[in-house]
């Protein structure tokens, strides 16, 4: 397939700038198959898992159709849970914030009616919702679906498995026949092909394999943290487990540049990549990184696109990725050649959703570690410290050192004070 970049797709200029400031350097997959198809009017069947940029892959070409003069509902978003309905409202909000007069609204049980029936009154463009609370309003003729032009079902097969189905074809029966359908979902059982056999006309079917996870080699930890905490728990993790060679991810090029700086700032040596610069200045920071001359290189997902350095010893989250793909490849860089390596995530407020889909997604444990106290971080030094004392010990000769410390006892000292020292000095380092 080949690869496109959200400036080639045929969207406004104020779409691309949101893109942009969501941190978003070029589509994923499902969103390169399917956002061009759908800007075509075309029904598409969307087979992808969860976490790999559906909404994007919706969200981008059910905004470019909304006429904001007319404040009645045009598209219409169909979810399993209020969770997956208020997701899709604030990255369809995000995605829409340069877009004027824009309103979105998500409706779902266990939220007072009333609120909702009164922001519809005011007028609404765009409705996400559960089929239940979509059906109240339907009965209760708060909510006229006579001028939807699109209907998305997002994850429909579970909808399905929630025994969704007769609210899903009683909704569809209010909206126009000329309307677009887009079905999104994991997997494709009969129920879903009747769906769409009976409500969709000619669907282009964009299928996306599912990326496996496969690296036994790699410690994954995730620390619950503060976002104005992450560059204290950063530099507190890099020190305790003197990491000679980190790749860091961030999800935006500008918190590249903020991080790469502040870095630079507490003493380490540092580097950044991303999309904005020139490609001969990538390839110099990524040439003294190969070399070790850069010890930690901060980065963007596609900037750091083949990176393949195979002594990296740890990869930082320090955003926990836009999709779960981007977490395979990203931790896929360290562990290499039968070598152990570590991947850490910060997760700050609502990223441990995401998070927790990446779990689901890689079928992996991602175990949550405490963040280090100054006393931990003591702690934590000195065995890591001693570790390495005993692999010396079992595997390396150690006749001329061991003379070396004989000469120490003979002039008074006690072996057990000179082990002591050696190790406050090793842990100065």
């Amino acid at each position: 397939m080949e690869e496109l970049s959200f400036s080639d797709l045929k969207i406004s200029e104020n779409i691309k700038n949101a893109v942009e400031e969501m941190g978003f350097e070029e589509p994923t997959p499902i969103q390169s198959l399917a956002i061009p198809e759908t800007l075509k009017g075309k029904d598409i069947i969307g087979q992808a898992q969860t976490g790999t940029g559906k909404t994007v892959a919706f969200g981008i070409p059910l905004l470019e159709k909304i006429y904001i003069k007319d404040k009645s509902p045009q598209a219409i978003i169909i979810c399993p849970t209020r969770e997956l309905s208020i997701q899709v409202a604030e990255e369809l909000g995000k995605l829409s914030s340069f877009i004027k007069g824009l309103h979105i609204l998500p409706v779902y049980g266990g939220q007072p009616i009333g609120r909702q029936i009164r922001a519809l009154k005011k007028g609404v463009h765009i409705i996400i919702g559960t089929p239940g609370r979509l059906i109240d309003h339907i009965q209760r003729k708060t909510l006229d679906l006579s001028g939807i032009e699109t209907v998305v079902l997002d994850e429909a097969d579970e909808m399905l498995d929630m025994g969704f189905r007769e609210d899903i074809e009683k909704i569809l029966k209010f909206t126009p026949k000329n309307r677009q359908t887009l079905l999104f979902s994991a997997t494709m059982p009969n129920a879903i092909k009747k769906l769409t056999h009976m409500y969709q006309k000619n669907p282009k079917h964009l299928k996306i394999a599912q990326h496996i996870m496969t690296a036994p080699e790699i410690e994954q930890f995730y620390f619950e943290t503060r976002e104005k905490m992450k560059l204290e728990t950063l530099s507190n993790i890099l020190d305790i487990y003197d990491i000679n060679l980190a790749l860091v991810f961030c999800n935006t090029k500008r918190k590249v540049d903020r991080l790469t700086r502040d870095l630079k700032s507490r003493g380490y040596s540092a580097d950044g990549i991303h999309g904005d610069m020139r490609q001969g200045i990538r390839d110099k920071v990524m040439g003294k990184f190969r070399k070790g001359k850069i010890e930690i290189l901060v980065a963007t997902d596609v900037a750091a696109r083949g990176i393949d350095v195979p002594d990296v010893e740890a990869v930082f989250n320090y955003n926990v990725p836009s999709n779960n793909e981007y977490y395979v490849h990203r931790i896929g860089r360290t562990g290499r050649a039968g070598k152990t390596g570590y991947a850490f995530t910060f997760v700050a407020g609502k990223e441990i959703y995401r998070l927790r889909e990446i779990q689901k997604f890689t079928k992996s444990k991602i175990k949550q570690q405490k963040i280090p106290s100054i006393r931990d971080i003591e702690k934590i030094k000195s065995n890591l410290v001693l570790d390495k004392i005993k692999d010396k010990i079992e595997k390396n000769n150690l006749d001329k050192d061991v003379h070396k410390i004989e000469s120490l006892v003979e002039i008074g000292y006690n072996s057990i004070d000179i082990a002591a020292a050696l190790l406050n000095m090793l842990k100065e380092k």
